[in-house]
This record gives C-alpha cells, structure tokens and sequence, in this order.
C-alpha cells in the first residue's frame, strides 16, 4: 500500500469513528494507527486526521507506559467546546488586518485564483504583533493558507546591485499622493 493508499484509509476509519470517540480515545486510538504504520507513522496519521505530531507522540509514550494488562484509569474529559478558540474568534478583525499588510506585497494572475507574496511570515507576524495580536508564525501560515496564498520569495537572476531607492518607486507608483 503506497502512502496516499494508506492515508485515505486512515482517514477513512477516522471519519467513520470520530463521532463517537471522546478526545482521549481519538488520541490513544491515533496513536496506535500510527505505531502500526511504523517510520513515517506520526506524520501520516496527522495530516490524514488533522491532530497534532505532539499529541500522537504523547500519547505512543501513553501507550508504551501501559503493562500489558493494565487498564487506563478513567479520567476526566473535557466538556464539548473547551479548548483553544480559534484566532479569527478571539481576533475578529484579524483577516482584514492581514489582508491591508499584504495588498502592496501581492502578486499572481488576476484571472488564476492563485496568489502569493513576497512579504516574510515572521514580517507580517511581527506586524499583527505590533498592532496588538498575540499570533505566531505557524498561525500566520494557516491564515495565508486559508486566504488561498502561496510564499513566494524573490531570488535575483542576474548579479549585481539594484538601486537603492527601486522599492521607493514601486511604493510610489502604488501608492500615489
């Protein structure tokens, strides 16, 4: 079974059982599809599931703490909706703000659904932390992800120096007094 094989039916087991399964169950029973899966395990079950590297490798050590006939005593599980907001809940205004720090900075096709940027992840997340947004740069990524853009960086083709005042230009001509 080839790797894309193998993801579309751990994806398939977890579609079929998520519904059912209490966030402790979901991690052990992830854990498990991922030792049975071997190298590469982890990572597969992750992006097939959508739950995190660290909470499948927490809960192998889990499993692998357990005797043999040792049963996992019951613990507390949290109450449905508990956790970790969402970022664009806690910051509504978060996506416009992103969108404002990147429009100079976008490229692509008008007509292509694709765009990307020039501008770094850790720029724009020191920016959203400058204008008070507690966000990191894995964040940042999810939500240029989810705006559909794609990082791109610029790489010279020829040596030598550009002039000094060439982003000034550009600057002016996008933004005209």
């Amino acid at each position: 079974m080839n790797r894309s094989d193998a993801m579309k039916t751990i994806r398939n087991k977890y579609d079929a059982l998520s519904k059912v399964m209490d966030e402790r169950v979901r991690r052990l029973w992830a854990a498990g599809e991922a030792k049975a899966f071997g190298w590469g395990g982890i990572s597969m079950v992750s992006v097939a599931t959508g739950l995190s590297r660290t909470t499948i490798t927490t809960a192998i050590k889990e499993l692998d703490a357990l005797r043999k006939d040792e049963v996992l005593p019951q613990q507390r599980i949290r109450r449905p909706g508990a956790g970790r907001s969402k970022i664009t809940e806690k910051y509504p205004n978060i996506v416009q703000d992103l969108e404002e720090l990147l429009e100079p900075y976008v490229r692509g096709d008008p007509v292509s659904p694709l765009r990307w940027t020039c501008k770094s992840v850790g720029k724009l997340t020191q920016e959203l932390n400058r204008k008070g947004y507690g966000i990191g740069t894995t964040k940042v990524c999810e939500l240029l992800h989810e705006l559909n853009y794609s990082l791109q960086s610029n790489r010279k083709m020829k040596e030598g120096e550009s002039h000094p005042d060439r982003n000034a230009q550009f600057e002016y001509i996008y933004f005209p007094n």
